[in-house]
């Protein structure tokens, strides 16, 4: 744990990408392989369920610190981060628990696999003081984490409230831990994506196959990594000749790949969930797929030929039990665009084009069997001009699409996003100007400043004020300020908080902020009854007062037009 811990705060300290490379290369090729595949499974997402409430936590911190809850809360406030707050307040005011034995007779750091005397490694702390968390009622909990609390250094306690409270996160992304564990295996980084796809155990023996050089994949469940595009932010003409690119409608799905392996069907999503049980019309797609196929695709809600909303595909998603009611509600297919494995040999490298011919023999056998089947291949826009494919991308909202693919007709199928063969070039995105009438403490390095905001409109009323309008909160949004216009927010925000809802401080209303997105929906959960899809702050409207901001029924209408 003490090493772990010393590997988070060495990734949390530094922007820079080598620095983070060489201290995850360092904690690998030194940790001991039971811990070092726990710490892997941490790292890239694979361990984040939530074993203890965030709330029992503050309350368990209230009965050991003597402090009252409300000053807990004040606290988490001015810290910006609940487990950072936790483990401070512990370890200034519970005395009793302030030291830890093993800190005060062993190194600040650790060599290589030698362990300070009385150290708990990661993966006995997580199989001792994690795991057995999810499996005790309140009180066995609240035992259990306090004697934990004991074993620890603050900055420990820290860690361990993120790893129990599936909080865990550092600045680092897959791609710099594929990119670490692959320098240690001395293999190439495209292999080792792979290696560390889909479902494994963190144990000893699985963390040394993925350091193993002549492990072979033998796994047949593991999806490939998934290949990711570039936004084109200048015009796409700078790419070279059209007639060099292949050109698709891009849609708002859950991008996944159909395996068939084995007489086995899988659905892996580009989050890396098993969801074979979610889409059974996909499933029976697969079931008609020959052996060792691999399809690449968007899940997508789909009716008369045409996609539905995003809001209808979410009935779909982290359902245990599909209905017949959602079935018919929500029906949906697998619009594939590629194909990974053939006849059992990965194919991934063959240029676009070979792939595209392979696909359509394919999808063209399977639909002239059996109709009825939920695939559709990804349409091929054709235009012989940049300027053309311009035109023709003015259509993206009649066919509910997003805008273009740009794939280079002679590209492979990489790993991970890299700029030069995919790009996506999507249409403008909606936007709306509203009014700023909630601020709260962000996160991170933005902890101590007020940069996460709630948006409203205008919504005609009969109050008796008889002044006729209420602003009507619809959005949140965090992104798309510069720092120094968070700071000058921040600042303003301090100066007219109104009213405070623990860490939440209504503002007068006063400015207004350009909200781009990029879809919108009914919701029942808010009080506007709409909901956006990817909402942040195209720019402060300064030169705008809040009289001018838009109202809830021009959202309606987008709505209707949209929907």
């Amino acid at each position: 744990m003490q090493r772990f811990t010393q590997l988070y705060a060495e990734l949390d300290e530094t922007n820079r990408t080598n620095e983070k490379v060489a201290a995850l290369e360092r904690y690998f090729a030194t940790a001991p392989a039971e811990d070092a595949a726990w710490a892997l499974a941490y790292l890239i997402g694979n361990r984040q369920r939530r074993a203890v409430s965030g709330r029992r936590l503050r309350e368990w911190v209230t009965e050991e610190t003597g402090l009252p809850l409300w000053l807990v809360e004040e606290s988490y406030s001015a810290v910006g981060d609940i487990a950072e707050t936790m483990a401070l307040l512990l370890e200034q005011v519970a005395p009793s628990i302030s030291s830890s034995s093993h800190a005060a007779n062993g190194k600040e750091k650790v060599g290589a696999r030698e362990k300070v005397e009385g150290e708990l490694g990661l993966a006995d702390f997580i199989a001792k003081h994690v795991l057995p968390l999810g499996k005790l009622d309140e009180d066995e909990q609240r035992a259990l984490v306090k004697k934990t609390w004991s074993m620890l250094t603050k900055e420990e306690r820290f860690v361990y409230h993120k790893l129990i409270t599936g909080a865990f996160r550092v600045g680092v992304g897959r791609t710099l831990v594929v990119r670490a564990l692959a320098s240690v295996a001395k293999i190439d980084k495209a292999a080792m994506a792979h290696r560390i796809m889909g479902q494994w155990q963190p144990d000893a023996d699985a963390f040394r196959a993925l350091l193993d050089p002549d492990t072979e994949q033998t796994d047949f469940t593991k999806p490939y990594p998934f290949y990711l595009a570039y936004q084109v932010d200048d015009n796409p003409a700078d790419l070279g000749p059209i007639d060099e690119w292949q050109i698709e409608w891009k849609w708002d799905g859950i991008r996944g790949q159909l395996i068939k392996r084995q007489g086995e069907v899988l659905i892996w999503t580009r989050g890396e969930d098993l969801a074979t049980n979610a889409y059974p019309e996909i499933v029976a797609v697969g079931a008609a797929l020959p052996n060792g196929t691999v399809l690449d695709g968007e899940i997508l809600a789909w009716q008369d030929g045409q996609p539905l909303s995003f809001a209808a595909l979410q009935k779909r998603i982290g359902r245990k039990k599909i209905t017949k009611k959602v079935l018919a509600e929500s029906p949906v297919i697998l619009l594939a665009y590629d194909i990974l494995e053939w006849q059992g040999q990965d194919i991934r490298e063959k240029p676009m084009t070979e792939r595209r011919q392979i696909l359509e023999t394919l999808l063209s056998e399977l639909q002239e069997a059996d109709p009825a089947l939920s695939i559709e291949r990804s349409t091929i826009v054709r235009a012989s001009t940049w300027e053309e494919a311009a035109k023709t991308r003015e259509e993206s909202r009649a066919r509910r699409a997003e805008g273009f693919m740009l794939k280079y007709k002679e590209s492979a199928y990489g790993v991970g996003r890299k700029k030069g063969d995919w790009w996506k070039w999507k249409v403008d995105p909606f936007t709306v100007d509203a009014v700023m009438i909630y601020a709260q403490r962000g996160s991170g390095r933005r902890a101590s400043l007020y940069s996460d905001y709630t948006f409203a409109v205008w919504r005609d009323s009969e109050d008796d004020n008889g002044d006729g309008r209420e602003l009507v909160p619809f959005t949140k949004a965090y992104s798309g300020l510069t720092d120094a216009e968070i700071r000058q927010v921040d600042r303003w925000v301090r100066q007219n908080t109104n009213e405070r809802f623990g860490p939440v401080r209504s503002v007068t209303p006063e400015h207004v902020f350009e909200i781009a997105f990029e879809g919108i929906q009914k919701s029942s959960r808010h009080k506007s009854g709409i909901a956006l899809r990817f909402p942040r702050m195209l720019r402060w409207r300064k030169d705008k007062s809040i009289e001018e901001a838009d109202t809830l029924d021009s959202l309606n209408v987008l709505l209707a037009e949209v929907g």
